[in-house]
């Protein structure tokens, strides 16, 4: 709850003191993925802009995901805990390169601790009803990923840690875009991630992962705002990753839809869906063999110095619990 009132501070704040900046806001995907410590390890991409940038402009951006994972499940076979949070901060850059083509780069920093958002999850869940799923009966801010199948230990992490994550090399090519005012565009986009990261600690996968996508998005005049509608797709090969090998999927499908309205020019409001097929096999357990559909919730901003701050609320729409309870997304972006 203390951070749905910070949210609501900035926005009365930014209503006061940015009512009328200089240029208006953009409308395009939260840049977010599942980050459960057995997803975020691969190249799943965060669907990107529809927009190639122009010959020589550059787009920076920082993006922090804070994730709250509460898992613990088991059969005959099979146990496992998933229950820690993660701090991913990707710093990121696109330049357009010309003749519709963009390259870029995607540096990550993971950090593992038992974290501090078990009692705000909690204090949700009583509020609205919800079930604590045995949270009220495991130790608050725990760091402990296990897992377990025929009673041989696949992996175990209880300390916390940091380092830096896999690297992406990102390109996109623009297939269309019609030159109007309230513009329709599609991109193709593809990623490579490299295995950088320290599979033990869950910073990385250890495999070598590709990925290639459409993404669309169309804008509407609505009123004295802005309409804008967004989707993507596509499919992901994962290289022989170090993280239960034996059960990998090293085909993975994934998708978004979404969209967002810009009452005001400093505001825009936007609703997002992702899901993905899973990335395990031959597990009865749903942390590990689980498809993810997620809901985003949340607001881009339009600061002083052509900055656009991003903040949304990440919840699993279909229940299951192959995606962190409740993920945090956070950017701040900007075009050179």
């Amino acid at each position: 709850m203390t951070l749905l009132r910070t949210f609501l501070a900035v926005i009365v704040w930014l209503a006061i003191f940015a009512a009328s900046p200089l240029f208006a806001v953009e409308l395009y995907p939260f840049y977010t993925f599942n980050q459960s410590p057995l997803v975020q390890i691969y190249g799943l991409p965060a669907p990107d802009d529809a927009r190639i940038l122009a010959k020589g402009k550059t787009r920076g951006f920082l993006a922090v995901d804070l994730a709250n994972n509460f898992g613990i499940d088991k059969n005959p076979r099979e146990s496992i805990t998933l229950d820690g949070e993660s701090y991913r901060t990707t710093l990121g850059l696109r330049y357009g390169v010309g003749n519709g083509f963009e390259a870029g780069l995607d540096l990550p920093y993971l950090v593992y601790s038992g974290g501090f958002l078990d009692q705000v999850v909690q204090g949700f869940h009583r509020v609205f009803g919800f079930s604590q799923g045995e949270r009220d009966k495991n130790p608050e801010n725990r760091l402990l990923f296990q897992y377990s199948k025929d009673n041989v230990e696949q992996f175990r992490m209880d300390h916390a840690n940091s380092g830096l994550g896999d690297i992406r090399l990102l390109a996109g090519m623009q297939l269309y875009h019609d030159q109007t005012a309230y513009p329709r565009v599609v991109a193709l986009r593809t990623s490579l991630k490299l295995p950088t990261g320290d599979s033990a600690k869950f910073h990385g996968s250890g495999s070598t992962d590709f990925a290639l996508w459409l993404t669309a998005s169309e804008d509407y005049q609505a009123g004295k705002g802005h309409l804008t509608l967004f989707g993507a797709g596509g499919g992901l090969v994962t290289g022989r990753g170090d993280v239960l090998r034996g059960q990998q999927q090293h085909l993975v499908g994934f998708g978004t839809l979404g969209g967002g309205w810009s009452p005001y020019q400093w505001l825009g409001l936007k609703l997002q869906v992702n899901g993905h097929t899973s990335f395990y096999k031959n597990s009865a357990l749903a942390e590990v063999d689980c498809g993810s559909v997620q809901s985003m919730l949340g607001a881009t901003f339009a600061l002083p110095g052509k900055f656009l701050l991003d903040f949304a609320v990440v919840d699993d729409l279909v229940f299951t619990v192959s995606s962190p309870d409740v993920t945090y997304n956070f950017m701040l972006r900007r075009e050179f």
